[in-house]
């Protein structure tokens, strides 16, 4: 078990230290559960209570507590306290425990690079013409297809699966299940469809013929750039043609579906269960919440920030704010659900007026 000095911690978050900064502490726990090991998390005063509860004897703190007032021997000040749990987690954070080298059991072909440092645990499968990055951590039972290129310092955890053709950068993290480089869903048939004819009608399905679906195979790749966290059981599909794409310090949560030709830009956050449909075109820095999804061959524009379950059809203009379905300004959205809300009165009303 690894202990740090509040001196260590205080170092590493920039952060202001009174007190014994020779304590020892092997873990981070809320106030109320706090052991003498732990240092406990009271960044907000509604947490100052849960101290006298614990037995910690130093903790994180709100600016400006009276940290001796409140029974601690010691306490470290941050200005924001979010942004200070980012690095007390990586500081305390020993990951997952995969032996450097190759295991036995792994399964490497012999025309695949691997790079200084890197680590293979069980059960592993590298294909032909694989690239592994210097200092790159693989856990068990990955497997990781041909011609791919895994970058420097990648952590790819149990049970992932790496498709043909998919390159990702430097710093690269997978939780476990995730799916890069699956087939597109493309399908089409030999004559128009009614799913054709209803988007050019938007209604109408005409007069389709009774037809199979013939599959349209995925011949490019995926890549993705460096910084870049793939959250579990998510799916990113090949592109068609070009490959599908996703920038630098992007993040998706777990159950994120990327469809085919999707270009994803940098520094986003889509959350769980959000789902793009192919060729699409997401800005930077774009956040989605939790079961968004957008249209295909649409574009979202940089700074988009779209609520919960919002469903975008349309073209986002870049910095909007939407919420809702189909997709509206928020403060538009808002004022419907108020209309919306005011409508069994208002039918009411016009009832007694007759």
């Amino acid at each position: 078990m690894t202990e740090f000095t509040l001196t260590e911690i205080a170092t590493a978050l920039s952060a202001t230290l009174e007190g014994d900064g020779e304590i020892r502490v092997s873990g981070a726990a809320e106030p109320a559960s706090a052991g003498k090991h732990h240092l406990a998390l009271a960044m907000d005063p509604k947490y100052g209570d849960g101290l006298a509860q614990g037995a910690a004897q130093a903790a994180i703190l709100w600016q400006g507590a009276d940290w001796q007032a409140l029974g601690l021997k010691a306490a470290i000040f941050v200005p924001r306290p979010r942004y200070a749990m980012s690095g007390l987690t990586t500081l305390m954070d020993p990951g997952p425990e995969i032996e450097p080298g190759i295991h036995p059991t792994a399964v490497v072909h012999r025309s695949a690079k691997i790079g200084d440092g890197a680590a293979i645990g069980p059960f592993v499968v590298i294909g032909r013409d694989v690239t592994i990055g210097a200092g790159a951590r693989i856990a068990s039972h990955v497997s990781v297809a041909e011609g791919s290129t895994i970058g420097r310092n990648a952590l790819i955890l149990q049970g992932v699966r790496v498709g043909a053709r998919v390159h990702v950068g430097d710093n690269f993290i997978a939780q476990p299940g995730c799916v890069i480089g699956s087939d597109g869903f493309s399908f089409v048939t030999p004559e128009k469809s009614g799913v054709e004819n209803v988007r050019k009608s938007l209604g109408d399905q005409g007069e389709a013929a009774q037809q199979s679906w013939t599959r349209i195979h995925s011949l490019g790749g995926v890549r993705i750039g460096n910084d870049v966290e793939i959250g579990a059981n998510c799916a990113i599909d090949r592109g068609t043609i070009r490959d599908t794409s996703i920038g630098n310090g992007t993040k998706l949560d777990n159950l994120v579906h990327i469809g085919h030709n999707v270009q994803v830009g940098d520094d986003c956050l889509l959350c769980g269960q959000v789902g793009i449909a192919g060729s699409s075109r997401i800005g930077n820095r774009v956040v989605m919440a939790g079961q968004c999804g957008v249209n295909d061959n649409i574009f979202v524009g940089d700074d988009v920030i779209a609520g919960g379950a919002t469903k975008i059809f349309t073209n986002a203009p870049a910095g909007r704010v939407l919420l809702g379905y189909p997709a509206v300004k928020m403060e538009t959205h808002i004022e419907i659900q108020k209309s919306l809300r005011r409508l069994p009165r208002f039918m009411k009303s016009l009832k007694q007026d007759k």
